[in-house]
């Protein structure tokens, strides 16, 4: 059985918990190897994935290459100026084409439909590697990290400052299926999709905007931000001056909870969205959460093409 990844409800909440059990488990048998060793199991043994980047990356890239490689399986890397889908192929016929040739498809791009009509024709699993409107691969790094030093996602609450972007659309449908409040401060015009939102309390989730930074930040458990300026944007004076109030700071951090984790999936701006007294201090876990990118992403591979689960 095969089946796509493009959002994280595609896996629903017993899908998650086994991907991320699978993922924590991999890891600590990793634990000394050489990165480039093939797992002693090679799951994906003979299998290719197809890395489709619309738009460019470096954890992205690297993180899903390695995964496979040490699944025991290899990947084919395309950008749209090296293939016919940046000259007017039709994401159908791409996506009919590439199933004769790969096991399993990844994609980064801009337009989150390009990744559902992927999946919609594809005879292989798509894997969401970024969109602008989700981004659930970072967001099983980061609850894979905050499991490994908290023990459990249950009972945390996760307090997000800034634009309401992609990252944080994921992060309220991982709050609503997997069960810990989101509390989200942003300035007005920047909030998250609307839809995003209604969709997760409609399956319980508890989730609360605010304008108050400090009242979303007192006792909360993971803190976590992101550029305010994402890729391909311009450099916008007006969103940095909006955005201001919702740096992440020595005082806001101070405001969470005592053993609260600081979360960025990179690459920061430092001094705007965090300053590098958070970014670089003892609450911060980011490295931790770039790394974790490569043992969320097997897992998610090994659950799309059907090897757990």
């Amino acid at each position: 059985m095969s089946r796509s990844f493009i959002d994280l409800a595609d896996a629903g909440t017993a899908g998650l918990t086994l991907m991320l059990d699978e993922a924590i488990a991999r890891k600590q048998a990793r634990k000394g190897l050489p990165k480039g060793r093939i797992d002693a199991d090679a799951p994906l043994a003979g299998q290719t994935l197809a890395m489709i980047f619309e738009k460019n990356s470096t954890r992205t890239r690297v993180s899903f290459d390695m995964a496979i490689r040490q699944l025991g399986g290899t990947t084919i890397v395309m950008d749209s100026g090296g293939m016919q889908l940046g000259r007017g192929e039709t994401i159908a016929d791409t996506a009919r084409v590439l199933s004769r040739y790969v096991d399993a498809i990844m994609i980064r791009t801009d337009d989150h439909q390009k990744a559902l009509d992927l999946a919609r024709y594809a005879d292989v699993p798509v894997i969401n590697g970024l969109t602008d409107q989700s981004h659930p691969c970072q967001i099983m790094a980061d609850m894979q990290t905050v499991i490994e030093h908290r023990g459990s996602l249950a009972g945390s609450r996760w307090a997000w400052f800034g634009d309401g972007n992609n990252v944080l659309h994921s992060i309220v449908e991982a709050g609503s299926l997997l069960g810990f409040p989101v509390g989200i401060a942003c300035p007005e015009g920047y909030e998250p999709d609307p839809a995003v939102i209604a969709a997760a309390r409609e399956r319980g989730g508890d989730i609360r905007l605010s304008r108050d930074a400090v009242d979303i930040a007192s006792g909360a458990d993971v803190i976590v931000t992101d550029t305010w300026i994402s890729m391909g944007q311009a450099h916008a004076e007006e969103k940095l001056k909006a955005m201001m109030p919702y740096q992440v700071d020595e005082a806001l951090m101070a405001r969470a909870a005592p053993e609260a984790m600081f979360l960025h999936c990179l690459p920061a701006h430092r001094g705007e969205e965090v300053v590098d007294a958070v970014i670089d201090g003892p609450q911060s876990l980011i490295w931790d959460e770039a790394e974790n990118r490569l043992h969320a992403q097997k897992a998610v591979l090994l659950w799309c093409l059907g090897k757990i689960g």
